[in-house]
């Protein structure tokens, strides 16, 4: 109950901020009942896990996890293997992604959560991991199949001292299996695949 009681105080607070602003930007009067009740019909609407988030039930379960990683485009492959478990969080909003193994001989975790933002409608990953201080965040969209996820992102090249970007390719193979291949610019500017990881349930 306590948490329900912040959550309707959360959104009575929100109300009373946009009434406000609204007020001002027309300079009149607040906003009638009937304009406050089609406000919070609009926000609970944007709250609500929808069709977008519906799309995201393949990948959540226990799986096994293959990871394939070239340095450079023409290099030889390194792989490694893991686990990891995708749980929805926050009531269906988010699936939060913990993953434990290796990478390049070291110990490796990394947390992740990725979501559906009803507003506008896109996707939006969130990565952290043992390998780094910095969080990846990336959007992206679906394709008509709802099977085919394209998300783009940037992140810090410490070593160049300037940013660069990555484009990940999510593909759901079926309710057992997904892959997401990461794509990124090489040392000649040209983007090749820099890691594929395969993600089997679990039986």
């Amino acid at each position: 109950m306590k948490h329900v009681r912040m959550f309707g105080a959360v959104v009575v607070l929100a109300l009373l901020v946009s009434a406000g602003a609204f007020a001002q930007e027309k300079k009149q009067a607040m906003p009638s009942d009937e304009e406050r009740a089609k406000m919070m019909e609009t926000y609970m609407k944007l709250a609500t896990p929808g069709a977008g988030h519906k799309l995201l039930e393949p990948i959540v379960g226990s799986f096994d996890v293959r990871t394939v990683m070239w340095e450079y485009s023409g290099a030889p492959p390194q792989e490694s293997t893991g686990s990891s478990e995708h749980v929805w969080v926050l009531g269906g909003r988010y699936v939060q992604q913990t993953f434990h193994g290796s990478f390049v001989g070291m110990p490796f975790d990394g947390i992740g959560y990725t979501g559906y933002d009803n507003y506008r409608q896109q996707y939006i990953g969130v990565w952290m991991d043992t390998m780094g201080t910095a969080m990846l965040i990336s959007t992206g969209t679906a394709d008509a199949t709802g099977k085919l996820m394209t998300f783009t992102g940037e992140w810090d090249d410490a070593m160049a001292g300037k940013k660069s970007y990555m484009r990940e390719v999510f593909r759901i193979v079926d309710n057992d299996k997904h892959v997401m291949e990461m794509y990124m610019p090489g040392p000649d500017g040209k983007e090749f695949k820099n890691l594929e990881i395969t993600y089997t349930r679990k039986k």
